[in-house]
């Protein structure tokens, strides 16, 4: 697996983690999507790469009863589905994929 691999699959898991916790807040429509995207460019800033304190502030701000270990365990099953969900060939098309999405994620 190469690290344009792991930035996909982390991109994949911070949207689909972006979601959820969206739902959880209270989100809908361009404001959720709004929300998943901001932590799926997140992953590609060191600077804003910690999604589960994001998450966790939001969550305190917004009175969301979710424990840390909830929150955790959320992140590991979506960085497992997001792996499921990558193309498992490697080389070109993956790494495309990957880097495509990053570019699309990452701010002007």
């Amino acid at each position: 697996m190469t690290g344009v691999d792991d930035t996909g699959k982390a991109i994949l898991r911070n949207m689909l983690l972006g979601r959820w916790a969206a739902e959880k807040l209270g989100m809908t429509g361009q404001d959720a999507e709004a929300y998943s995207d901001a932590l799926a460019r997140a992953t590609v800033d060191p600077a804003h790469s910690d999604v589960f304190s994001r998450i966790r502030r939001d969550f305190d701000a917004a009175g969301v009863d979710q424990s840390d270990e909830e929150i955790l365990r959320v992140m590991t099953e979506l960085t497992l589905k997001a792996g499921n969900l990558m193309p498992t060939a490697t080389g070109s098309s993956v790494d495309a994929a990957a880097v495509s999405l990053a570019r699309k994620l990452t701010p002007h």
